[in-house]
Formats: C-alpha cells, sequence, structure tokens
C-alpha cells in the first residue's frame, strides 16, 4: 500500500511540476525565451518543449502503452538532467533546484510504478 501512495503522490507532484512549467512557456513566452537565451538555448525550443511536457505527462498517466510511458519517463530524466546542468553550468545553482526535485520525483515515480500499475514495466525494478 505504501508503494502505490508513493507512486501516486510523486507521479501527481512530477505531473504538476511538468504542467506548471508548461503554462508558464505559454503565458511568459518572452520570459522563457529570454531565459533560455541565458542558459545558451535558441527561443525556438519554447513550443517544442512546451509540446512534450504536456505530452509527457499525458502518456506517463494514460499509461496507454508501456513503451510509451517508458520513453516519456527516458524523455523527462535526460531533460531533467539537461536543465539541472545548463544552471549549474551559468553559475546559478539555485535555478536548477526545481529540476533536482524533478528528479527525485521522477525516480520514486519511475521506480514505483510497477506495484502501482496493472501492466508492469519490464525497465522498472
Amino acid at each position: 500500500m505504501t508503494g502505490t501512495y508513493a507512486y501516486w503522490i510523486g507521479t501527481a507532484l512530477l505531473s504538476l511540476l511538468y504542467l506548471a512549467s508548461a503554462a508558464t512557456y505559454i503565458a511568459r513566452t518572452a520570459w522563457v525565451r529570454q531565459a533560455l537565451a541565458g542558459l545558451g538555448y535558441p527561443g525556438y525550443l519554447v513550443p517544442i518543449l512546451t509540446g512534450a511536457k504536456v505530452l509527457a505527462v499525458a502518456a506517463i498517466l494514460s499509461r496507454a502503452s508501456v513503451a510509451l510511458s517508458d520513453l516519456a519517463y527516458a524523455g523527462m530524466f535526460y531533460h531533467l538532467l539537461l536543465s539541472a546542468s545548463a544552471h549549474l553550468g551559468v553559475r546559478k545553482p539555485a535555478d536548477a533546484l526545481p529540476a533536482a526535485l524533478g528528479l527525485v520525483l521522477l525516480v520514486v515515480s519511475f521506480a514505483t510504478q510497477n506495484i502501482a500499475r496493472g501492466i508492469p514495466s519490464p525497465y522498472a525494478p
């Protein structure tokens, strides 16, 4: 029972983090473009990342396909890892905290998914 709670709480918080980020990308596009430029990334990534974030959350929550859900977890892992690295690379460690929190939530969600979901992932412990 504890594993099920851990999965749903971790997954819900991870989903909220990603959906809040996507909403920020939509509501404050100019600010996000400027922030990405400060990290060395082009502004055209904003709509791509917005769509990817929403689709990743949909894939994990719906779990229409275990393979697609695992791919979404992998994409989120690399996105969060690169985000934290980018902030650390420009010497802004405080800005890397949301990505670090996201990585913790991602690990909790991924590691406990087979306990809470009917169809197990072959890659999760």
